[in-house]
């Protein structure tokens, strides 16, 4: 009985897990990180609590400079629903085989990220203010290319193993151009 317990308990340990990014390596377009991000970017995103409800909404402008050594640097500049603005300096480091890590000033230690065919899986605990406080705050990151020019960017934010909200974002290179 106990034996049956425990694999039950495992099997649905299992199935809670998240995907693996390389269940993507065959899709297309093949997402380069650099490539996307290097000049500007524009976002468009939303933070919904756990139950669905709207919280946030914002605008991101962003400038990808990319240095000899392949680092990359975002200069993210947000403005929020509330006129509220916060600027995030990501600097992204290419570690080889699709692998990457990252720092900015609001993140604990390293962002680490794995691309695989048009996905990218990054994970990281972000420092939240809050009403005053800051939270140490599991992101759980997933972006996907649509295009050359677009890609989606779905977040789970989490603390203690319990989910506190989504964040989705829509990023467009503003010079392309969908043809019909």
């Amino acid at each position: 009985m106990i034996k049956r317990c425990v694999l039950a308990l495992c099997g649905l340990l299992t199935a809670c897990a998240a995907p693996d990014v390389q269940q993507y390596q065959q899709l297309t377009p093949k997402l380069d990180v650099a490539q996307f991000f290097a000049g500007k970017t524009e976002a468009w995103g939303m933070f919904q609590k756990r139950n669905g409800e709207l919280n946030k909404r914002f605008h991101v402008l962003i400038t990808g400079t990319v240095a000899a050594d392949g680092k990359l640097v975002l200069d993210e500049r947000f403005t929020y629903d509330d006129g509220t603005k916060q600027q995030r300096v990501w600097t992204l480091t290419p570690q080889g085989q699709g692998e990457w890590k990252g720092t900015a000033a609001d993140v604990k230690g390293e962002a680490i990220g794995k691309v695989a065919g048009n996905a990218l899986h990054w994970q990281y605990t972000m420092l939240l203010p809050v009403d005053g406080k800051v939270y140490e705050v599991n992101f759980d990151d997933w972006m996907y290319l649509m295009d050359d020019g677009h890609m989606i960017n779905k977040a789970s934010m989490s603390k203690f193993g319990f989910e506190l909200g989504q964040v989705t974002l829509f990023f467009r290179k503003p010079d392309h151009v969908v043809n019909p």
